[in-house]
């Protein structure tokens, strides 16, 4: 992926610029990503929190707790409800949803994680590790 890479919402009123290569990228099948993205999965790229800097507007952040215990925060344009970025408790990251990249072409996932809520209708690259909750399990 070319760094920096920008993104944002389907209206405009959120932007982003990354100024950092992915630390990983995945899609991850658990029901709460299925409900964020509205399909089968959430396909996101981890990046260091430093290295994103959103440039216009203010994400709102919808909280759940992982099964981890975690605090996942999942930001949406509040105008459009575009999901953009997501935030976990436990890690100076943030993970860009793919869909929100300006160009979603650079996006090369490595892995999918929480298979074991993957729906049956969803067509998994069989060329990608799987993993049945999250990474190393």
């Amino acid at each position: 992926m070319d760094v920096p890479f920008c993104g944002g919402c389907a209206c405009g009123a959120i932007r982003y610029e990354c100024t950092a290569e992915p630390i990983m990228a995945l899609n991850c099948h658990c029901r709460d990503c299925q409900r964020a993205s509205g399909s089968a999965y959430a396909s996101g790229l981890f990046v260091p929190a430093d290295a994103v800097k959103i440039t216009r507007g203010e994400p709102r952040y919808h909280r759940t707790t992982a099964e981890s215990g975690n605090v996942n925060g999942r930001g949406f344009c509040v105008d459009c409800g575009s999901p953009v970025l997501a935030k976990q408790s436990a890690f100076p990251i943030y993970v860009i949803y793919a869909s929100s990249l300006d160009d979603p072409s650079g996006h090369k996932p490595t892995m999918e994680i929480y298979t074991a809520s993957a729906q049956p209708w969803d067509y998994m690259d069989p060329a990608l590790p799987k993993f049945a909750k999250g990474i190393g399990s």
